[in-house]
């Protein structure tokens, strides 16, 4: 357990989702006591959506760890963190280069593809071909729910797949040109997953009405809710499959 009055290495944990459930409820009481410290934080937390929506533009590129926020961080620890958030923007920007820039634009532009045709993509990188880390993993005190809440406060509850065997484990933050985006990831004792997709429908107000569509060996089902997109997706040839096209309430 963290001490308290938290230190700054303590703070940047809360940030990036590194704490325990307990010690997150400690910051928080702290933040809520001390709005100066609390400023600064949300302040962070922004940075840190700036970086993620970046990183949005190079999820087709290997790996690299210079590029890796907290190593960043470290090496700009002297300058200011919103100094550090603008240059590593800019140090990515220019790494992935115009290419990649324009896949993650074509990833996003669902007006002109086919109903959330980026739900689909997003499962393909991070379940079946694991290109990057989930920026947060349920432990044993973890809260899945919670964790989507502090980003989609008016979102629909995460759809209970227990009695399917599946449970959510993992997740991530994406952005879109509409905004930010999440996947939640569930998976089953034999491993087998199944992405929950939550994304803003945009500046028109694109709801979808419920509907089902298959993209090569995934398949997605696809609803609206108040203010926001959502699609559950899967391998097309599974019995999870089966199970979503029978569902008809998530």
């Amino acid at each position: 357990m963290i001490s308290m009055p938290p230190s700054e290495r303590d703070l940047h944990a809360y940030v990036d989702h590194q704490l325990s459930d307990a010690d997150r409820r400690l910051v928080e009481t702290f933040l809520t006591a001390n709005p100066e410290t609390a400023a600064q934080v949300r302040g962070w937390q922004q940075d840190a959506q700036q970086l993620r929506a970046a990183l949005s533009g190079a999820l087709q590129q290997p790996a690299n760890p210079d590029l890796d926020p907290a190593i960043i961080r470290q090496r700009l620890k002297s300058r200011s963190y919103r100094h550090f958030a603008s240059a590593a923007v800019l140090l990515i920007a220019v790494s992935v280069g115009g290419l990649s820039g324009w896949q993650a634009r074509e990833m996003t532009l669902v007006s002109a593809s086919p109903p959330m045709t980026d739900a689909m993509q997003a499962y393909r990188l991070f379940a079946q071909e694991g290109i990057l880390p989930a920026d947060y993993k349920v432990s044993d005190d973890g809260d899945m729910q919670g964790w989507l809440d502090r980003y989609f406060t008016q979102a629909n509850r995460l759809p209970d797949l227990s009695n399917a065997g599946y449970k959510p484990v993992s997740g991530r933050l994406l952005s879109t040109e509409q905004g930010p985006a999440a996947m939640v990831m569930y998976q089953d004792p034999s491993g087998h997953k199944i992405s929950f997709y939550v994304r803003p429908p945009g500046p028109k107000n694109n709801l979808l009405p419920r509907g089902s569509r298959s993209d090569g060996e995934l398949q997605a089902e696809y609803w609206s809710g108040p203010g926001y997109n959502y699609a559950m997706v899967s391998p097309s040839d599974t019995a999870a499959a089966q199970m979503l096209r029978q569902t008809q309430k998530f």
